[in-house]
């Protein structure tokens, strides 16, 4: 299995090491990488497979991949900043910072209410082309003019898509910046990490392709409010990997979908989330211990609108350890994963951040990350 993987981990952090190796004998891995930071310093870096198996081209340290709604993380840290510098109040309307929002029944919808996927927006009625998705505004438009599908705040259902459309233009009103935007100036580019709303052209030659595994089960029909939610409606076919716009398309990476579009490498992600809670390599940490309390306390859980349960637990904008559905850390730990079974955390108490990222997609809390995570676990005693 040694040659299976590249890269290295210290030697506290070695069972990492055997449990990514074992995942590529025991899994249908094809191209992999896991990044763990402890105390602000990277502990464990990671990669190994193929990147490309058309063509054979190998993963690399630099290699990225789509990570799905692990773009919720970075969105989320956003919106956490801004609350915690004054600029944002969670639990204000959102109609405080962009008046337009308040039609149809939406006045008394906070962004806390959008991050915990309590707000009764979970998909929208209008059903718009990928050009009018890419531009943005029509987006915005039709979340203006949508009723909410319950009163907002009396159950939740997964915000797909419309999270990060509603949770960015709400940072967009603040800061005159789209979230894929503020994430590059105000976090990314400062701090050196390959994570990307909206991915430039210069960035695709290490892009990584994604498969699909077999037996993934198939969305529901195309009325389902849960393809409604993963697709916006259609536009966006999942998983729908080598159709026009499809996951494996450079147009669609190009544009901001910021509840799912993200491009990162696990460094990217697992350094963002160390940043968050602890700061890198001696700097200061972006969320104090205050703020990561705010986004840890339970919003969400149990069964949904759609009446069913996976056992997720979430906070504002972030999964939580979920002994059910997906075990942390502890009470500390937050988070987001990707359709894919990508998944990246940090957790404050035990100063880690991790980022498990992969182009083999199984599905949405497969086994694989949660092996690495309770292999960091036993790391840490």
């Amino acid at each position: 299995m040694q040659q299976q993987y590249q890269g290295w981990a210290d030697e506290r952090f070695g069972a990492v090491a055997d449990v990514f190796a074992a995942n590529f004998a025991e899994f249908p891995e094809l191209g992999a990488a896991v990044s763990v930071f402890a105390g602000g310093r990277k502990v464990v870096e990671l990669w190994g497979g193929t990147a490309d198996e058309r063509t054979g081209r190998a993963w690399t340290q630099s290699t990225v991949v789509p990570v799905f709604s692990c773009a919720k993380g970075p969105v989320s840290i956003s919106a956490h900043l801004l609350a915690q510098q004054g600029r944002l109040d969670l639990d204000a309307p959102v109609a405080r910072y962009w008046p337009e929002f308040a039609r149809n029944g939406k006045q008394a919808i906070t962004t806390r209410m959008i991050l915990g996927h309590r707000a009764g927006l979970p998909a929208l009625d209008a059903v718009l082309s990928f050009e009018e998705i890419a531009a943005w505004d029509p987006v915005i438009r039709a979340i203006e003019a949508q009723q909410p599908l319950w009163e907002p705040g009396t159950t939740y259902e997964y915000h797909g898509h419309v999270f990060g459309f509603a949770v960015g233009e709400v940072i967009r009103r603040i800061t005159g910046l789209t979230p894929g935007a503020f994430l590059r100036k105000e976090l990314a580019e400062p701090l050196g990490l390959p994570v990307w709303i909206g991915l430039p052209e210069s960035e695709l030659p290490q892009l990584a392709r994604l498969v699909e595994a077999e037996g993934r089960r198939p969305m529901p029909g195309p009325e389902h409010l849960l393809t409604r939610i993963v697709t916006m409606n259609g536009a966006l076919v999942f998983p729908g990997l080598d159709v026009p716009h499809g996951w494996n398309d450079p147009a669609l990476h190009a544009i901001e979908l910021p509840g799912a579009g993200a491009v990162a490498s696990a460094t990217g992600l697992a350094g963002l989330y160390a940043a968050a809670v602890t700061g890198l390599d001696g700097g200061e940490r972006l969320l104090s211990a205050d703020t990561v309390t705010d986004a840890v306390r339970e919003v969400s859980s149990g069964a949904g609108f759609l009446g069913f349960d996976m056992g997720a637990r979430w906070g504002s904008g972030v999964l939580l350890d979920s002994p059910a559905f997906r075990r942390l850390l502890g009470g500390r730990s937050f988070g987001n994963d990707g359709a894919g079974g990508q998944f990246a955390f940090g957790d404050d108490e035990f100063g880690v951040g991790f980022a498990y990222v992969a182009n083999r997609m199984i599905g949405h809390g497969d086994a694989r990350a949660t092996r690495l995570v309770d292999a960091v676990r036993g790391c840490l005693g």
